[in-house]
């Protein structure tokens, strides 16, 4: 073993560090790093110069605040709805007279299917228009009910109950047409109140429908009213539309009110519309179209 003059023993050429040196730990950072670690703030440094030199841009996703309709856009949703409206209305029209008619249908049927339970009940003998022998409190008893004799127009009594048809149909409400048009200011009430919407054929009142030839040709019953000009608020001046309770051949009280035409239930069941006899609608107010019905249909052999 020689030693050399820095006191560092050789052995077979190898430079061994004394013991001590072997213990010494260096924390000294090696070249290598050192380089990494300037190198990577140098690009940070340079990162940052390079975009704090331009301004910073917003974000497209900024919230504006909602608009609201202009005055012309109003105008127009407006202009829009009054043309929808327009073309509606006279449909929702005839819709609302259609059901009124088909009212009207079920009504008289339900009145003629209380007649033929009367017939049933009375030996085939239709029922009087009135009876003279009923006549009782101030009042007289027609077919549709007892009505007060001698107080105001309008203000007469009336009980339903009295009618000939009452015992089978118990005040279901089916003696109104829903047509006719009780809140009209040319409409003059008979009673305290409507009545009855619907006439009596009168030829049938006492008959026996037993000898009647072709019952399914024959009124029963059909939309009724009159022009009344001698009752007060009526005048000659002032013409008014009331219930009227019989159908004849020789004056107009029919009431052709479901767009010109009269609903009528015959002696057989069924229920039809029936057009005015030509030249019969009342002249003092034609626009009511109350005329009579053609005399094949109310005439009784």
């Amino acid at each position: 073993m020689t030693k050399t003059e820095t006191g560092v023993a050789l052995t077979g050429g190898v430079a061994c560090a004394p013991e001590a040196g072997r213990r010494r730990k260096s924390y000294l950072t090696p070249p290598s790093s050192l380089f990494l670690r300037d190198l990577s703030l140098v690009i940070h440094s340079s990162f940052v110069i390079r975009h704090s030199s331009f301004p910073r841009r917003q974000s497209s996703l900024v919230l504006r605040p909602r608009r609201g309709f202009t005055l012309i856009e109003l105008l127009i949703v407006i202009a829009i709805i009054a043309v929808l409206a327009a073309m509606l209305f006279p449909v929702l029209a005839k819709a609302k007279t259609a059901a009124q008619r088909i009212q009207c249908v079920s009504n008289l049927r339900q009145l003629g299917l209380a007649t033929h339970l009367y017939w049933d009940d009375h030996e085939s003998h239709s029922f009087l228009y009135q009876d003279p022998d009923r006549a009782t409190n101030g009042g007289m008893v027609y077919w549709f009910g007892w009505i007060q004799e001698g107080a105001a127009e309008g203000q007469r009594g009336f009980d339903l109950t009295q009618g000939a048809l009452y015992p089978y149909l118990q005040g279901r409400g089916v003696e109104l047409c829903p047509t006719l048009r009780y809140m009209d200011a040319q409409f003059k009430l008979k009673a305290a109140g409507a009545a009855y919407g619907y006439g009596y054929n009168l030829n049938l009142s006492g008959a026996s429908v037993l000898t009647v030839r072709r019952p399914a040709d024959k009124a029963l019953l059909a939309d009724a009213a009159q022009i009344n000009d001698f009752q007060a608020p009526a005048s000659p001046d002032h013409p008014m539309l009331e219930e009227f309770y019989y159908l004849d051949d020789w004056e107009p009280t029919a009431h052709f009110r479901h767009q010109q035409r009269a609903n009528v239930v015959f002696l057989d069941g069924h229920v039809d519309a029936a057009h005015p006899l030509a030249g019969s609608i009342d002249e003092r107010l034609p626009a009511t179209c109350v005329g009579q019905l053609r005399p094949e249909l109310l005439d009784i052999p």
